[in-house]
């Protein structure tokens, strides 16, 4: 079994995310589970709202490239993904789009996500934790070859569910995320 690289984001850059808060209480569980995790907020990848006719004039941005490479050098994702309007927000949508588009001629299709698997987990202080917008997610990466766990974990009334070192304070959740990141981890170990 290989070691697991995976690269974790989240769908939001607002100051004080719950999503980041849940990413963060994430990443230390994928590390003692033996994981290389790297941890990066979208707010350094300032890319424009994807348009064929800006990229045909201006080509790719070097924050997609920047990406892009981060993508290749993992085999995993883990993505906290807030829920807008029942769907993934603005911001995580155009990641996954300009990552998708070539960086050259030679470049394979999809070759960013082809063979990528995904663990998806949400935080919302309302009551469905960020779920109706995770099936979104599965969606739009299953669609683009990117293999998501069965697992996944949406946090309810995210704004009580932390303590002072962003550490979830409830050990039944805490071992929801557990199982989540732990499968990932696990099948990223075995593709490696």
């Amino acid at each position: 079994m290989g070691t697991a690289k995976i690269l974790a984001f989240a769908g939001s850059t607002r100051k004080g995310s719950f999503n980041d808060k849940l990413l963060t209480f994430a990443t230390k569980i994928a590390r003692d589970a033996g994981a290389e995790v790297t941890h990066i907020s979208l707010a350094d990848y300032d890319m424009p709202l994807l348009s064929q006719d800006w990229e045909a004039e201006h080509g790719l941005p070097e924050a997609a490239k920047r990406l892009k490479d981060l993508f290749l050098a993992h085999n995993g994702l883990l993505l906290a993904c807030p829920e807008y309007n029942g769907s993934l927000t603005p911001l995580l949508k155009n990641a996954i789009d300009w990552v998708s588009r070539p960086a050259s001629k030679e470049e394979t299709p999809l070759s960013c996500y082809v063979g990528k698997t995904a663990g998806l987990i949400s935080a919302s202080p309302g009551a469905l934790g960020g779920l109706r917008g995770l099936r979104h997610v599965r969606e739009v990466l299953s669609n683009i070859q990117v293999l998501v766990t069965p697992a996944q974990f949406a946090l309810s009334t995210a704004h009580s569910a932390f303590d002072e070192e962003r550490n979830l304070v409830d050990e039944k959740q805490t071992g929801r995320l557990k199982s989540v990141v732990d499968q990932l981890v696990r099948v990223c170990g075995n593709q490696g």
